[in-house]
């Protein structure tokens, strides 16, 4: 038996089950954000049952009207082109005025992710029929991945005692076709935002969601998807304005609450943002919300965005690095460790001090982190990086939901011990958790993996 068919056999329930069962829908910004990196296909159906592909998924809107402008579409073969509108549900058009507004007249498509009781009928200023696509709840908990909920309690589960009497090899096996598992649904969520764009972008995004860890992921990888890394490389000069603009963090409070070196370095960048801030700047409701509060200095967003803008210059060779064969995590985290930046070198934040000792602006514990949640993945499913190489690796940094999959799979921190050293066991024990401990509701009584463990082989 493996560990594929233990979820085949527990968690792949009847589709009409899976539209009961529909998902916590996340915030309107997020779904955007996943829409835009391809993370729900280009094939769909349309309410009406026509056949939809999408064909361009656009760019996002920096002025007013529907979310993405420039998008192409073909309905039932038939090409078209103009803007995308997404919402929560279908009774949103009405509900926020699109259907009188003149700025919403060259919607080709409106997408929603959740059917409401009446019917609907999307129509724009000038009485034109918009297509409607509802996203089936199977598509959106796929895109997902990760649960939205993280509400399992830290204490041992039922699977404790079978996975205590499995040999160490036994448990060795099963946290590798976890960790495989695992690393074949980060590989396809990567292609698939490769697919909707092209690969830099997949990698722009990919790197910027890293660097916003710590509560920052959604707004760098927004970041990322309005000033996109092709139009960046393109305007080098000014590509640490646009992102640093379009994060917002060119303003007039920070700029008064900045020390005297660090005004010096943001006017220089504002002279630049002043003259291409209407192109780039997003309206007021599509801002990132930024979380800046009980961050530590290296985590805080300001210098996160640093550290993206640090990479531009020398992404030919950080491209290199991760598409090399075979792959190698040491030179990448070297590479990226090894990232300099005459201001953020030196800085937590814009409204900091100068440090004397130089700040990396990409440590290892994070290109460790990049490693294994795309690049890896990537790297694998591509035969470019074995899993024994994956085995070696080793990785210090243990946040709060790693050790509660330890205690719920093995009793306690000490007895995980052995299990949160290495990298793919990580990996694997976050795919337990997400595939079993967070699909159950029962607190842990009804949950099928223990009885599962005691046929393993």
């Amino acid at each position: 038996m493996n560990y594929g068919f233990l979820l085949e056999s527990v968690w792949h329930p009847p589709l009409a089950f899976e539209e009961v069962a529909a998902p916590k829908l996340p915030p309107e910004l997020e779904l955007q954000a996943l829409w835009f990196s391809g993370a729900f296909g280009r094939n769909f159906r349309l309410k009406d049952g026509r056949p939809l592909r999408i064909a361009q998924f656009g760019e996002w809107n920096h002025g007013a009207g529907p979310d993405f402008a420039h998008a192409a579409i073909e309905i039932d073969g038939c090409p078209f082109t103009g803007d995308l509108e997404i919402d929560t549900c279908p009774s949103d058009w009405e509900a926020h005025g699109h259907s009188t507004n003149p700025a919403f007249s060259n919607t080709i498509l409106h997408v929603t992710f959740r059917q409401t009781a009446r019917e609907t009928f999307i129509r724009t200023s000038n009485h034109r029929q918009v297509p409607e696509l509802l996203v089936s709840s199977a598509q959106l908990s796929d895109a997902l991945n990760l649960p939205s909920r993280d509400t399992a309690i830290a204490i041992p589960g039922r699977c404790l005692e079978p996975l205590k009497r499995m040999p160490k090899l036994s448990v060795e096996r099963l946290l590798r076709e976890a960790a495989v598992r695992r690393s074949a649904q980060k590989a396809a969520r990567f292609l698939r935002t490769v697919e909707a764009h092209d690969f830099d972008s997949a990698l722009f995004q990919a790197t910027a969601e890293t660097l916003g860890y710590g509560g920052n992921s959604l707004p760098m990888k927004l970041l990322a998807q309005r000033a996109p890394i092709n139009s960046l490389r393109a305007n080098i000069a000014e590509a640490e304005a646009i992102l640093l603009g379009t994060a917002g963090f060119l303003d007039a409070e920070i700029h008064r609450r900045a020390p005297e070196d660090t005004r010096e370095y943001l006017s220089a960048l504002w002279d630049t943002w002043w003259k291409i801030r209407p192109n780039h700047e997003p309206p007021d409701s599509r801002l990132p919300v930024w979380k800046t509060h009980g961050q530590r200095p290296a985590n805080h967003p300001h210098r996160r965005v640093g550290g993206l803008s640090a990479l531009i210059a020398r992404w030919p060779e950080y491209r290199r690095l991760v598409l090399a064969t075979p792959f190698s995590v040491k030179p990448l985290t070297d590479f990226l460790h090894a990232l300099r930046h005459d201001f953020w070198s030196h800085h937590h934040t814009l409204t900091s001090a100068r440090s004397s000792q130089a700040i990396s602006v990409f440590g290892k514990n994070l290109a460790l982190e990049l490693s294994a949640n795309h690049l890896i993945p990537l790297a694998m499913h591509e035969s470019r990086f074995t899993f024994r190489d994956y085995h070696k690796l080793r990785h210090s940094a243990i946040n709060q939901k790693l050790k509660r999959c330890g205690i719920r799979l093995f009793g306690s921190e000490k007895e995980a011990q052995p299990f949160l050293r290495r990298l793919s066991h990580q990996q694997a024990m976050l795919q337990l958790y997400h595939d079993f401990c967070l699909e159950d509701f029962s607190g842990c009584d009804t949950c099928p993996f223990p009885e599962q463990l005691t046929q393993w082989r």
